[in-house]
């Protein structure tokens, strides 16, 4: 995310294969495809896998617990913005919500909008604010 944020060739690349772009970077991303979705002013991207729980494991480690719940599967479909809510993160009613639904050989990232207040940041620091639940669509990046 911060490499995407402080270098827009790599985003171009990462938005457009989110796969080979890792693997870029030396990350094992196994056979299955990585599709990066963009938040922007007017849509926010969330997550989910409504049948199991596939979740881009190799990039954000263990899914929490939440995410696997039948309670986060079956709501964030339904009510996104109740459901950002209840996490804190209140989007605005002029913002288009895109829920997007992992499957067995797919898994998908949201790649968050970069703060503002932050540039001139190195990419190091710009990593740190970087959360999982940012890259699932739960939360947004806070400049600390």
């Amino acid at each position: 995310v911060a490499r995407a944020w402080t270098d827009p060739e790599f985003k171009i690349r990462l938005l457009a294969n989110g796969t080979q772009a890792c693997e870029e970077l030396g990350l094992d991303v196994p056979a299955l495809r990585l599709v990066v979705v963009e938040n922007t002013p007017e849509t926010h991207n969330v997550i989910v896998c409504t049948l199991c729980s596939c979740y881009p494991r190799m990039l954000l480690g263990l899914p929490p617990d939440w995410y696997k719940s039948a309670n986060y599967r079956s709501r964030v479909v339904r009510e996104p913005r109740t459901v950002l809510a209840e996490f804190g993160l209140k989007v605005q009613e002029s913002v288009a919500i895109r829920v997007h639904d992992s499957t067995a050989d797919m898994r998908y990232m949201v790649l968050p909008m970069r703060p503002p207040g932050t540039d001139g940041w190195s990419e190091d620091r710009l990593a740190a604010i970087v959360s999982r639940d940012c890259m699932i669509g739960v939360a947004v990046p806070e400049v600390k």
